[in-house]
This record gives structure tokens, C-alpha cells and sequence, in this order.
């Protein structure tokens, strides 16, 4: 079943989707896919980026990637959808290896995890020994095989300083780490890798839109931007942390530093609010469409699988980030 009924679903995508649209092509389809999750015993995952109809029509279980890894690893579904990227789902599996495990379009990559690879992280390993690697989960499973600990935007920092060593290997987001290296007394040693959508914004599109807008603007950006940005922002967190922040905050005109179909789902979940649009959008993430989840159920298809190996030395790293996360 989905996250809303169809009511509320309509009163979201309405500010995103035409009429014609919602009745002719959303509902229609989303009825379907809520149909074969039941037949199939099947869940589906959906990252904050995905879309609102799939964000909010057929995902049951919504949020950041730390969140849905946790979920993914707790689930009693026979099959695992995940509406999100490939190394998303490539995690589902390590962490449920028995479980089929789909993604809908295999090709919804990540410029993060296409930036470093095993042997990348093998040699930065012989030239620092001794030194943990910590690898942002974007990246993918045969990475975090050579890895100590994942992490993920939301944890990056507690799980740096939870390394008992005063140098760190942080791999492979180049501005996540400059972020961390801002709130640590750790040495970072970092990796030229970068998301091609946080990329884009600079600081001068910050100072601008707060000279247009005042101080009524209250500006949230990723801490997959560059650490000049997240400097002139108003708060910078993972893209849960952006909910609650939007949720407790007293401001009504905000501007989401992030991902196109971030502000989208923001939007819908506050109507109250007022958002200002900076909308760069992820082409992988928008490979995931209803049509080829659908598909993806129907015929079970774009299955993810892994190396035995790759697995067990993956589960080591990805449960070690679940443990210092949600240790009491």
C-alpha cells in the first residue's frame, strides 16, 4: 500500500502535475503498482529524491539513505524494490542478501560512486597504513568492501570522530569532507570526487538570492556542497535533517539548496510554507519513473546481484555505520 490516500496523493502532486496528468497517467498507475506489491510481498524504498508521484504514490517507505538502509536490512518482504539510484539498492542487497532485491532502471547511476574504485581505495590504504577508511555510502558495494566504515551526510561526523585514530581517510565526496574537516579536529585525508548536482551552486548564488529576499529567506543546503556554500547558508544537513529543520523552523520563505524533487516533496509535505525554487536536477535519479517501476514488478526484472565476497566484507562496513549510529 502507499504512504496517502488518494486524495491526499492528488492534493501533493497538484502542485507539481497537470489534471489530465494525475487522473490519465498517475492514478492509474499508481493503482497498479500498489496492486503487484501486494501480489508480490513486495516493498518499495524511496529516496527524497525520487519524484513526488513515486515519492509519495507507491513508495512505502520514504527518506534518506541512512533511514532506508536501516529499513532495507528489516524488512519481511519477499522482494525489495529500491526507487533511488544503483548504489541504494546495491546496499539493500548486502544488507539482505537473500531477498530479491530490483531497481527499475539499472542505468540510474551516481557521479559519487563512479568517481573512486576498489583499486582506488586499495592504494590509498598502502600509502596511509594503519589509517581507517571512512566511505560515504554513495559509492559502490565492491567500495565499501575495502572500507572500515560507511557513513552517510547525516552521520558523517559522528562516525569520523568515533575513529580512534587522529587521521582519517574520507572517501569520496571532496566537499562532504571539507564539511567534516570544518567540524572535526581529525586530519581528513580526501578524494576528488563530487555530486554532480551540489556542485553547481556557489556561494554568490546564496548572497544573491538572500539580497533579492532579505532576511526573511532562510537558505538550507546539503553538505554535499561546496563548504563556502554551506558557510553562507542558514543550516546545512542531510536531506532528513532538512525536514525537520523546515519542520520546527519559524521562517516561511525558505530556499532548499539540494535536489529538484527535494523541494518538490518538502513542498507538498508544507503547503504553509513558502519555498524558493533552485532546482538542479539529478538525471539519475529521474530514470526512475512509475512506468518502469512498474515494470520492474511486473516482470521482476533489473535484479541486483552481488559477489559472495563483496557482500560479507560490505555488511561489515555498512553494519558498522548502523551500529554507531543507533547505539544507545
Amino acid at each position: 500500500m502507499s504512504l496517502v490516500t488518494n486524495n491526499e496523493l492528488v492534493a501533493k502532486l497538484k502542485p507539481i502535475f497537470m489534471d489530465h496528468e494525475i487522473e490519465g497517467r498517475i492514478l492509474p498507475l499508481v493503482a497498479e503498482i500498489n496492486r503487484l506489491k501486494k501480489e508480490k510481498n513486495a516493498v518499495l524504498l524511496g529516496h527524497n529524491y525520487m519524484t513526488p508521484d513515486v515519492f509519495w504514490g507507491v513508495s512505502d517507505i520514504i527518506g534518506d539513505s541512512l533511514y532506508l538502509s536501516k529499513m532495507a536490512k528489516e524488512t519481511n518482504a519477499d522482494i525489495i524494490l529500491f526507487n533511488g539510484v544503483h548504489f541504494m539498492a546495491e546496499t539493500a542487497k548486502i544488507l539482505s542478501p537473500n531477498k530479491k532485491v530490483l531497481i527499475a532502471d539499472p542505468k540510474a547511476g551516481c557521479s559519487l560512486a563512479e568517481s573512486i574504485t576498489r583499486d582506488d581505495v586499495k592504494k590509498l590504504k598502502a600509502q596511509y597504513p594503519g589509517v581507517p577508511v571512512v566511505t560515504y555510502v554513495n559509492c559502490s558495494a565492491e567500495v565499501k568492501a575495502e572500507t572500515d566504515v560507511c557513513c552517510t551526510s547525516a552521520n558523517a561526523v559522528q562516525i569520523v570522530n568515533a575513529m580512534e585514530t587522529d587521521t582519517v581517510i574520507f572517501l569520496p565526496d571532496e566537499y562532504l569532507a571539507g564539511n567534516v574537516r570544518n567540524n572535526t579536529t581529525k586530519k581528513i585525508i580526501s578524494h576528488p570526487g563530487r555530486c554532480m548536482v551540489h556542485e553547481i551552486y556557489t556561494p554568490e548564488d546564496i548572497l544573491t538570492a538572500k539580497r533579492l529576499f532579505g532576511g526573511e529567506l532562510t537558505v538550507i543546503s546539503h553538505p554535499e556542497c561546496h563548504e563556502d556554500v554551506v558557510k553562507v547558508s542558514d543550516f546545512s544537513g542531510s536531506t532528513s535533517q532538512m525536514i525537520d529543520f523546515v519542520k520546527n523552523a519559524n521562517t516561511n520563505k525558505i530556499m532548499l539548496v539540494t535536489e529538484c524533487s527535494m523541494g518538490d516533496n518538502i513542498k507538498s509535505e508544507f503547503p504553509e510554507k513558502e519555498f524558493v525554487s533552485t532546482c538542479q536536477t539529478c538525471p539519475h535519479m529521474k530514470k526512475i519513473t512509475l512506468e518502469k517501476v512498474r515494470d520492474a514488478l511486473l516482470y521482476e526484472q533489473f535484479e541486483i546481484f552481488l559477489d559472495e565476497e563483496v557482500i560479507r566484507l560490505a555488511q561489515k562496513s555498512v553494519n558498522r555505520m548502523l551500529e554507531l549510529s543507533y547505539k544507545k
